[in-house]
């Protein structure tokens, strides 16, 4: 039984806060690199931090084990919280994210999406992100596009 699991056992469907280190993961054409969860869904790499690991170590291990990437770097990109980041699952369990973002230039490796929690990967160009892209991660990268590309200049 994982952390959350033994969590919820003892405090049943109490709203809980979550920490979500996440990677947007970007090619050398500025792409970004999405991956489909089994909701359908499109979002950034990441995942939900376990007891004695450190955020950084949580969104490296997160990409290796969903999407069979190396990250070679991690930049902070931001911490995002609130109501926005406000889910309530079908079972009734509520939480709250505190998603702390990185953005990587660097990593090694061919995608491999686990079929599990990640049922595919691609890169993306930012002006034409797939239909059903998370609001919420479509939102933040339209407001940081600037941000984004210098940091893409600055690697060249």
């Amino acid at each position: 039984m994982g952390y959350i699991e033994s969590l919820r056992e003892m405090i049943g469907n109490t709203p809980i806060i979550l920490v979500r280190p996440s990677i947007l993961i970007l090619n050398p054409k500025g792409e970004i690199l999405l991956v489909k969860h089994v909701d359908e869904t499109w979002g950034v790499p990441g995942g939900l931090m376990e007891p004695g690991e450190s955020v950084e170590e949580c969104a490296i291990r997160e990409a290796e084990e969903e999407i069979g990437l190396r990250i070679k770097n991690l930049k902070l990109y931001g911490v995002f919280s609130g109501q926005e980041l406000h889910t309530k699952l079908r079972n009734g369990h509520e939480y709250y994210n505190v998603v702390i973002g990185y953005i990587c230039t660097e990593f090694e490796g061919e995608l491999r999406p686990d079929g599990i929690e990640v049922l595919e990967a691609a890169f993306f160009n930012p002006d034409h992100l797939p239909e059903r892209t998370n609001p919420y991660i479509k939102m933040k990268i339209k407001e940081t596009a600037g941000r984004i590309g210098r940091l893409l200049a600055e690697q060249q």
